[in-house]
Order: structure tokens, then C-alpha cells, then sequence
């Protein structure tokens, strides 16, 4: 194993400190308890906004604080959910009067980590509401999961939810439009290879040389099936299919077409499957009116990627397009 790390133990707080040290205009960070919050936090008569969950998946969270998205991210060890304790004074330092919304992937220890921390918020007089992401179409429950998991529709959820809250709306509001946005958001993964836990210092999972697994989670959990590497086009086609019959997509939509990296898969390659995957929809008379191509979700060093379809209309093209200004995401400041 070959990683530019110095102590195993120490990738995420020394991560936290380099990403405070790059971006001191947007994000302050807290080293104890550990989260990173935007820097003009709290902003008074706003909603704030939290997520976070286990490292390994960046820029989601950390890479989406700053105005027009996230007010703060917690993160919490590789691929394990942080504890109520940083969610808790996240939440704390973002309220600015307006209450709190707590974006949260469908994963066991985040989903009961964040309720946590929501009740203790309660006890001191902050308004919270969750909303749960579970975009993924590949299986129902898995290793992590009661229910569908939460992945890279994620990202949509934020933006869109944070365009919300930046433009004034109120809690039950802000909590409405991300809970439209998960409503109307379909993913689907694949892998090419397995990652590497720095922790572990072996690859999570097998894959021999000729095969790829479809439905993979971000976490390396399984999918729905081991086959044999195709082409791109077939692989996209393979990822769509459950897409579009699971809302389903028709005729006459809009849509955003997200094409997200694993992380260890070049921008070439995204680009190779995006081509198909509009070109799928164009023919079905779908209108691919928004796009996102490139690794916000990721799962380490992991070769893979995945596809998310958004279902938009004006609100959420609205919202989409307002300004959003994080290391990751930024545009029209």
C-alpha cells in the first residue's frame, strides 16, 4: 500500500487542519470536537445547515461549507459516523436564530448519531429537522442500511436545500425543498476496483482483474451483481435502466445528469460515460437542462463511478442555479 500519509490514526484531523489552511476565506475549524464551519457563522435569521458523516468520501462534506450550500460539516473517522457530541456543537455554532436543518446520508450510526444530537439541540432551545438521503437504487438494505442507502444525490440535496436557506426560507421550507430534492433523485455506482482504508492498509474488498461490481456502495458495499468489465456504453446503460424505472423518468422531463468519480477514476473517463447517458435520455425525450461531472462523492482511491438523475422543475432549477461559493462548488459570487 502506498498512500502520502504520516500516522494512520491521524489522516482525518490532519486532513481538517490542511483543508482550514487552504480555504481560511470560507470555513473556520474546530479541532475539539471536530468540525468545520463556514466562516461568517452563525448567520443571524438564517437556517443553518448541517451534514457530515465517516472521511473517505471527500470533498462531500467538508468540500460544500460556505455560502449558498453547507454551514457546517462534521466529519468523522474513515467510513465510521462521527458522534453526537461534534454534531451537537456544529449545530450550536451554526444557529442563528432560524433553527437547524441536518442533512444526513441513510447509514445507521449517522442516522442515530445525528438523532442524537438533534434531541440534545431540542434541550437547549434550537429547532431541528432531519432529512435523510437514500437516493441509491441498487439494493434495498445493505451493510450499513435499513432502507436504501444515502450516496451522491446527496450533493443535489445540499446545494439546493442551502440555495433555499440562503434566500430566506424558513425551517419547515428549507426542510420541504431538500426533502422534494431526495424525492426526485435516482443513483446507481459501479467499481472498477476496491479502495483502501489507510486504517486497514488492504483493499476493502476483491475484484479479479476482468471484473466490475454493478451497484457497488460507497463504502464498498455490495451491489446487485459481479460481471465481467464491458464497455462504457454498456456499463451506463446497465446504471441508467434502474434509474428510470424506479421513478419513473418519462417523456417531456427535465433533468440535472450528475456524473459522479469513486475517486480514482480519471475526468476522462466520467466524460466517456456522461456522452452515453445523455445520449440515453435525449432519445427517450428527456432534456438534460443541468449537469455536474466530476468526483464530489468519492470512496478513497476506488476506480468507479456512479450516475444520479435529478427530476427538476422551476423551483429547483432556481435553486440549483443560485450562487454557491465552497471549495468544491462555486459559482455566480
Amino acid at each position: 500500500m502506498k498512500k502520502l500519509i504520516n500516522d494512520p490514526k491521524n489522516v482525518v484531523t490532519e486532513a481538517v487542519a490542511g483543508f482550514a489552511a487552504a480555504h481560511p476565506d470560507l470555513v473556520r475549524v474546530s479541532q475539539d470536537p471536530l468540525f468545520i464551519v463556514r466562516k461568517d457563522a452563525p448567520v443571524k435569521g438564517k437556517v443553518g445547515i448541517v451534514s457530515g458523516g465517516g472521511s473517505g468520501h471527500e470533498p462531500l462534506h467538508g468540500g460544500f461549507v460556505g455560502p449558498g450550500m453547507l454551514d457546517a460539516a462534521v466529519p468523522g473517522p474513515v467510513f465510521t459516523s462521527p458522534t453526537p457530541d461534534p454534531i451537537l456543537a456544529a449545530t450550536k455554532a451554526v444557529d442563528g436564530g432560524a433553527g437547524v436543518l441536518h442533512i444526513v446520508k441513510n447509514y445507521t450510526g449517522d442516522v442515530l448519531n445525528f438523532e442524537t444530537a438533534a434531541d440534545l439541540a431540542a434541550l437547549e432551545d434550537i429547532d431541528v429537522r432531519t432529512v435523510i438521503t437514500n437516493d441509491d437504487v441498487a439494493v434495498k438494505d445493505s451493510l450499513y442500511t435499513a432502507g436504501r442507502r444515502g450516496v451522491a444525490g446527496t450533493v443535489l440535496v445540499e446545494k439546493i436545500a442551502g440555495a433555499a436557506a440562503e434566500r430566506g426560507g424558513d425551517l419547515a421550507t428549507v426542510a420541504g425543498v431538500a426533502e422534494k430534492v431526495n424525492a426526485r433523485v435516482r443513483s446507481m455506482g459501479v467499481a472498477l476496483t476496491p479502495c483502501i482504508v489507510p486504517h486497514a492498509g488492504e483493499p476493502s474488498f476483491v475484484l479479479a482483474e476482468d471484473e466490475i461490481e454493478i451497484g457497488i456502495g460507497i463504502h464498498g458495499e455490495p451491489g446487485r451483481s459481479r460481471i465481467t468489465l464491458e464497455p462504457a456504453d454498456a456499463v451506463v446503460d446497465r446504471l441508467l435502466e434502474p434509474i428510470l424505472e424506479d421513478l419513473p423518468f418519462t417523456s417531456g422531463d427535465r433533468v440535472l445528469l450528475f456524473v459522479n468519480g469513486m475517486g480514482g477514476t480519471p475526468q476522462i473517463e466520467l466524460y466517456i460515460l456522461f456522452r452515453r447517458a445523455a445520449e440515453v435520455l435525449t432519445g427517450m425525450g428527456i432534456e438534460v437542462a443541468r449537469s455536474l461531472v466530476g468526483n464530489f462523492t468519492t470512496s478513497l482511491d476506488m476506480q468507479g463511478a456512479s450516475i444520479s438523475v435529478l427530476q427538476l422543475d422551476d423551483e429547483l432549477i432556481t435553486l440549483w442555479d443560485a450562487p454557491v461559493q465552497t471549495s468544491a462548488l462555486r459559482w455566480g459570487r
